[in-house]
């Protein structure tokens, strides 16, 4: 192996890392939902979904400070200032006595996040374009995969060990770990020259200047409503697994499970993209996601949960079509703002979580006894997605 491809190896899993932060800050604690709830006074079971939808709030809105700042003053200060308001929050985490303050806890875990998060992007785009920008992105996603895919066994141990705040503590080792090697391996990717100076209009020539470009609003509309239906999964998971199957125990080995599916998928998206390119494999995956979700909306109509190999196989596909997704999404949709990455990549990002967070909100509400209604929402956003693209296309083309 040359050097260029070790440096280049070690580009991706620092990357991958970065990005894995929110994924551990995330999944780690789905096995321990129902016992915080319990510790701090939830009454209402659902509510703690909020654990989960609520940290990808702070994602949103922390891009749009993260982002823009990138852009002037460089990509490395940004992520470690993004590091010491993660470790602040897990704090906070850790000594909560209420929902409202576990709340705030996590929606500053999620502003501290959404720096590392938002910016490992932007250092790919300084470094990468086009498909193979997407190729990249593809194996950052499968090495990223590896948190998700460990994180609720990780978890559950370590509340069966210890407690659940000992899962915040972990989160935070891991934090200043990745901080170390961070400061140490990687070089800053924007140049001198590429500096945007700050001002207060920052924020809104970049936006400006964002939506000069359709293609970029469209894919970043349709990657939040897809991103919507994904945080619905996430945040109602345990519910399903956990309370409606009574699979306590091996919720952690399923959700490992279904991750590796999404990283399989995910890695052959990039062996695919060189080859046939990223506008047709969102095009066929969008159609499988949606296809997939109607036929387990009419198979199960107004009955009750099926077989749990039944329910795995059904996630298994909307897995396998969200692993061509995302990557090639965020890819073609900073394609054509490379100029003003770290913005580029803050906006695209926050206009995402407009859709996401309420759409994984609103639908989690209706998931109590059956899986069903995490279908319905699938099913909505894969046809809306898929409707908006074709419009799209078909509106460009006949220009």
């Amino acid at each position: 192996m040359t050097q260029g491809q070790k440096s280049s190896f070690e580009f991706i899993a620092l990357m991958a890392s970065l990005m894995a932060m929110s994924a551990l800050a995330i999944d780690a604690i789905l096995p321990a939902m129902s016992t915080i709830g319990q510790v701090i006074g939830i009454s209402n079971t659902q509510d703690n979904q909020l654990l989960i939808t609520m940290i990808f709030l702070g994602l949103g809105f922390g891009q749009l400070i993260f982002g823009p700042l990138s852009d002037s003053f460089g990509r490395k200060p940004l992520v470690y200032f993004g590091f010491i308001i993660f470790i602040a929050a897990s704090f906070v985490c850790v000594f909560s006595t209420s929902l409202e303050m576990i709340i705030f806890g996590r929606i500053l875990q999620g502003i501290g996040l959404s720096a590392p998060k938002t910016i490992s992007y932007s250092m790919i785009r300084d470094s990468f374009q086009g498909n193979e920008m997407a190729k990249v992105m593809s194996f950052v996603t499968v090495v990223f995969i590896i948190v998700p895919t460990l994180a609720p066994a990780l978890g559950k141990y370590i509340m069966e060990v210890y407690n659940w705040q000992a899962i915040f503590y972990f989160q935070l080792i891991f934090c200043i770990l990745l901080a170390v090697w961070f400061s140490i391996r990687q070089k800053e990717t924007l140049t001198t020259e590429n500096k945007i100076p700050f001002t207060r209009r920052l924020f809104v020539s970049g936006f400006l200047e964002l939506i000069k470009y359709k293609s970029t609003l469209v894919y970043t509309i349709i990657s939040g409503v897809i991103m919507g239906s994904f945080m619905l999964y996430l945040s109602s998971s345990q519910q399903i697994f956990q309370n409606q199957y009574g699979l306590v125990d091996e919720f952690p080995y399923i959700f490992a499970g279904l991750a590796i599916s999404f990283g399989a998928s995910t890695f052959l998206n990039g062996r695919l993209v060189m080859k046939y390119g990223m506008e047709k494999l969102i095009r066929i995956s969008l159609t499988g996601y949606t296809l997939s979700s109607l036929v387990y909306l009419v198979v199960f109509y107004n009955q009750v949960n099926p077989s749990i190999e039944v329910l795995l196989l059904f996630l298994f596909l909307q897995f396998l079509s969200l692993g061509f997704l995302f990557g090639n999404l965020k890819s073609i949709s900073l394609q054509p703002i490379g100029h003003i990455a770290g913005i580029g990549a803050a906006l695209t990002g926050f206009i995402s979580m407009l859709f996401a967070v309420p759409i994984g909100t609103f639908i989690g509400t209706f998931i109590s006894v059956s899986a069903y209604p995490m279908f319905v929402g699938f099913f909505c956003c894969g046809l809306f997605s898929l409707v908006f693209y074709s419009f799209y296309k078909r509106s460009k083309f006949s220009v």
